[in-house]
């Protein structure tokens, strides 16, 4: 998907749409018609386009993790290299409580973003991630902002 995305080229109807997406990814096609002044088909001809191009990636329903159970909230550095490190093994990826996975420049290698159900929990996963390399975590007391929307690129 990457050559995709590289000759893709977003118009001012594509950001629209990517707009009101992101707001409610459940508006029907007749509905985004309306709110981007397109007709429906035209409307889901772009978000095809969009989505086939790798520029959509995928529609989600954001989670209340404190009220799922999961009321620690925390980001792990990893400094690993070499055959252990984190990123070589994708089994890491299918743990509870790993919520993202990023690698990153630095003294570290990786940041993962984690929850927990406990502080016993959270040590449990902390020693689980230590076979990997030096762990370095950061509690998350509060998220003033979650997500924000992409918007296009001012050039």
């Amino acid at each position: 998907m990457a050559n995709a995305f590289a000759q893709f080229t977003l118009d001012q109807i594509d950001w629209k749409l990517l707009a009101e997406l992101q707001g409610d990814a459940r508006l029907s096609f007749s509905e985004l018609s309306r709110r981007v002044h397109l007709s429906p088909p035209a409307v889901g001809e772009r978000v095809r386009r969009l989505e086939q191009a790798g520029v959509i990636t995928g529609y989600h329903a954001g989670i209340d993790l404190a009220a799922t159970g999961w009321s620690v909230l925390a980001m792990v550095r990893i400094a690993c290299y070499g055959s252990t490190c984190i990123l070589r093994d994708p089994a890491v990826a299918t743990w509870p409580g790993v919520l993202e996975i990023h690698r990153v420049t630095g003294a570290d290698c990786s940041l993962l973003k984690v929850v927990a159900a406990s502080m016993q929990g959270f040590e449990q996963l902390i020693d689980k991630l230590a076979t990997y390399g030096t762990p370095s975590s950061t509690l998350i007391l509060s998220s003033p902002l979650t997500r924000s929307d992409v918007v296009a690129p001012q050039t």
